[in-house]
């Protein structure tokens, strides 16, 4: 008989990990049945997906209060599909808001519940750890500072690497990349990567033109190009972009070789930070959300950085400019800075080289596939 296992990825970087970590457990073990929340990717790794990402992809106390009732709809939808089926384990990825009740609730149901990808415990909200502690079988961590957190707190917790150094890998030169986009081989690249969902792009992706204005005025010859997500439609991006006259370019789903080809890039804080460290180019950090949301955020807080890049480094190693400070006026200026002192970018490129090397090996996801199979005998 058919193991069937519930997966609930509520955000674009938890699809991407859900769907390459049932890729890995269907290599293992060929009687297994996926069915949940997820997105596009879950859903071609061949997780019947009940409940679409687009339904849950909110940021911050304003979002999930305009989108409760459609949050708690979720919710109570995938406990009776539970409920309706013999779920033999539980793999809920990040999205900690939402999946921390959850685990309340299938702990109450005896279903196994292995969670993958730690909530940000270190950062705020350390009154989780019991609660995980309580209801998760095993936490599955991306850090090595994350198996110590649990550890010491008696969570069951295996560092499995990072799966982001098979996942972000470059697919052409240099030589390559610069042609198929017509850039010149002479000129600057800057990379923008204003975020994955459409909120950010309305409120990021201009404060990032605004910079780029500013820094083609001290930088003549800089080509600008702003990595879409691939799952946004063109139209979000070129409706911010109008408005400025500079000319930046928008490539689809290919940031990974937009970086590698970038000198300097300004990138939203999330998962791209890490990225684009591992990719090496030398970036500051921005970001900005709604009054209540970074009231919120400050009353909840535990450290004095937000760059997961910086988190992992246990200090700054590359710029941060946070609400009342990503203006495109600072943020060009901390850009130009870098721009322009050749010691100054030696030196980010080498501490995102030492975070890279912290990350483990390759292999993550197939290693965390490894660690869940006990449950499943």
């Amino acid at each position: 008989m058919a193991r069937s296992i519930l997966i609930v990825a509520g955000e674009p970087s938890g699809d991407l990990h859900a769907s390459n970590l049932v890729k890995d457990l269907k290599s293992l073990k060929t009687d297994l049945e996926f069915f949940g929340l997820g997105g596009l990717l879950c859903k071609e790794a061949g997780v019947d997906i009940d409940f679409d990402i687009k339904r849950l992809a909110v940021i911050g106390l304003v979002d999930v209060l305009k989108n409760i009732f459609t949050i708690g709809k979720v919710f109570k939808g995938i406990l009776k599909k539970v409920d309706s089926r013999k779920t033999d384990l539980a793999i809920l990825v990040d999205y900690p808001g939402f999946n921390l009740r959850l685990a309340k609730e299938l702990s109450k149901r005896g279903v196994p519940v292995i969670y993958y990808i730690s909530p940000q415990v270190w950062a705020w909200g350390a009154d989780r750890i019991s609660i995980i502690k309580k209801c998760v079988a095993k936490i599955l961590v991306f850090f090595k500072f994350e198996e110590d957190l649990y550890k010491k707190r008696g969570v069951s917790s295996e560092f499995v690497g990072n799966p982001l150094l098979e996942t972000v890998k470059t697919t052409l030169t240099k030589d390559e990349i610069l042609k198929k986009y017509n850039l010149s081989k002479t000129k600057p690249v800057i990379a923008l990567l204003p975020g994955s969902r459409a909120m950010e792009i309305k409120t990021l992706l201009k404060i990032m033109a605004g910079s780029a204005g500013i820094i083609a005025k001290e930088l003549p010859g800089a080509q600008f190009v702003v990595a879409k997500y691939k799952h946004l439609p063109a139209a979000l991006y070129e409706e911010v972009l109008k408005e400025q006259p500079l000319d930046i370019r928008i490539v689809d789903g290919d940031s990974y070789n937009i970086l590698s080809v970038s000198y300097f890039a300004i990138v939203a804080s999330g998962t791209a930070t890490l990225e684009t460290a591992i990719i090496g180019t030398p970036f500051v950090i921005m970001y900005k959300v709604g009054l209540v949301n970074y009231i919120a955020y400050k009353i909840v807080a535990k450290t004095r950085v937000l760059g997961l890049v910086n988190v992992v480094a246990g200090r700054v190693i590359v710029p941060e400019l946070l609400q009342y400070d990503a203006t495109p006026e600072k943020i060009a200026r901390e850009s130009l800075e870098i721009l322009r002192d050749g010691r100054k970018r030696a030196a980010i490129v080498s501490e995102l080289a030492r975070v890279k090397a912290s990350l483990g090996a390759p292999g993550a996801s197939h290693r965390a596939a490894r660690a869940i199979l006990p449950y499943l005998q």
